[in-house]
C-alpha cells in the first residue's frame, strides 16, 4: 500500500508539473526526477494500467520539453554572447 501512495504521487506530481511555465516546469521537473527516480526506477512504479500509461506519456511528453528547452537556452545564451561580443 505504502508503494501504492508513492506511485499515486509521483503521477499527482508530475500531472501538476505539467501544467507550470517553462522555467519553473524545467526545474521543477528535474526536481522531481531526483525525488522519484534517482533511487528507483520506473519499474518501481505500483500502478494500474490507465495510471501507468498517463505515467509513460507525461514522462515521455515532458522529456520532449525539456530537450526543447535546453535547445531554446542554448540559443538565449549564444545570442547573449554574440551580443557581448558586439559590444566589445
Amino acid at each position: 500500500m505504502e508503494r501504492r501512495n508513492w506511485s499515486l504521487k509521483a503521477l499527482s506530481d508530475l500531472r501538476y508539473l505539467d501544467s507550470l511555465e517553462s522555467e519553473l516546469k524545467a526545474e521543477s521537473l528535474k526536481a522531481w526526477v531526483e525525488l522519484y527516480l534517482n533511487e528507483n526506477t520506473i519499474e518501481d512504479f505500483d500502478l494500474n494500467i490507465n495510471d501507468l500509461n498517463s505515467l509513460s506519456e507525461l514522462f515521455y511528453k515532458n522529456i520532449s520539453f525539456l530537450k526543447n528547452h535546453r535547445k531554446d537556452m542554448k540559443k538565449q545564451i549564444d545570442n547573449h554572447k554574440k551580443i557581448r561580443e558586439f559590444l566589445k
